[in-house]
């Protein structure tokens, strides 16, 4: 398989399913919608889509709108995300993806809104989905329990115990020295929870069972914390035009990263080891995914 082509592919499907559920810049509220939009259309890897949507895949699931409107929800919460940790309040960063933050083109305040609006706009599609399922299906039940489910895991993951208790600790422990095992709670929850979000519903919508789904957020767990330490080697050894993104912005905000607590082999060291544990997770499963597992090894070691 040649992945950089089967990436690109996947990569530009993504793109149009994207761009299917763009609200359109009308209204005398426009101004928040331009500045949704320009946040949603930035760019990116467009990775917990795409791991929702192998993950899917991998379970033999034929494909539809409902695991679509998910696809496009979580990547409004990560989306949401990195809007607000753009902000002067928290990272105050001036450029992500190599253009300008949402906040320097249209203002802290607009910023915010937009902010608001996609993750607002996540759950909305979330319970939209309940509309796409057919009513004279015979397994209509079914497919409501598993809308449920996964709307359960992604406002859960999100939340106050996922993404946003991440980053609560990430902003409470600048300019102090953490332990691994408090650096790894941050992990877990300001990057692996949407990971975890995103392989989990794809299982979910897929019809996998408790004992598949449990698997598979460990994976994705270790997938996230991985793909964190990588980028903390990164935010170091990476050059600005690699990244799109200002390097050593973790020192300069004098936050806590691996980096502080181990020199960076033993980083390495470290990613290797948790790579490891995940694959081995992922061999247990009766299913498998030839493109996804080439996906997580070429995501935990990336160059940019």
């Amino acid at each position: 398989m040649n992945f950089d082509l089967e990436q690109n592919k996947r990569l530009s499907e993504i793109e149009d399913i994207i761009k299917k559920y763009l609200p359109e810049e009308k209204g005398y509220y426009k101004t928040v919608i331009e500045a949704l939009n320009y946040s949603l259309t930035a760019g990116g890897k467009r990775l917990r889509p795409m791991l929702m949507q192998e993950t899917y895949r991998m379970f033999g699931a034929d494909e539809d709108e409902i695991l679509h409107s998910f696809m496009v929800a979580i990547e409004m919460i990560h989306t949401y995300s990195l809007v607000h940790d753009d902000l002067p309040a928290m990272d105050n960063d001036e450029y992500r993806r190599g253009k300008k933050t949402t906040h320097k083109v249209y203002g802290e305040a607009m910023a915010i809104l937009a902010g608001d609006g996609l993750l607002n706009g996540a759950y909305e599609l979330a319970s939209a989905a309940f509309d796409l399922v057919d009513e004279s299906s015979a397994d209509i039940l079914s497919k409501y329990k598993k809308i449920i489910a996964a709307s359960k895991v992604l406002s859960s993951k999100a939340g106050i115990h996922g993404m946003i208790g991440g980053q609560v600790i990430d902003i409470e422990s600048e300019g102090r020295l953490l332990t691994k095992d408090r650096i790894n709670m941050m992990y877990r929850l300001k990057t692996s929870a949407l990971m975890e979000a995103s392989m989990m519903i794809g299982a979910v919508l897929a019809g996998a069972n408790e004992e598949e789904i449990n698997i598979i957020e460990n994976i994705a767990r270790d997938i996230g914390l991985a793909f964190q330490i990588r980028d903390d080697i990164l935010d170091v050894t990476a050059s600005y035009e690699l990244l799109g993104k200002p390097i050593n912005s973790d020192s300069k905000n004098d936050k806590t990263t691996y980096l502080a607590i181990m020199d960076i082999e033993k980083a390495k060291e470290e990613v290797e080891i948790i790579t490891d544990r995940a694959m081995k997770a992922y061999q247990t499963l009766a299913y498998n995914n030839e493109y996804l597992e080439m996906l997580i090894v070429k995501l935990i070691n990336r160059e940019k």
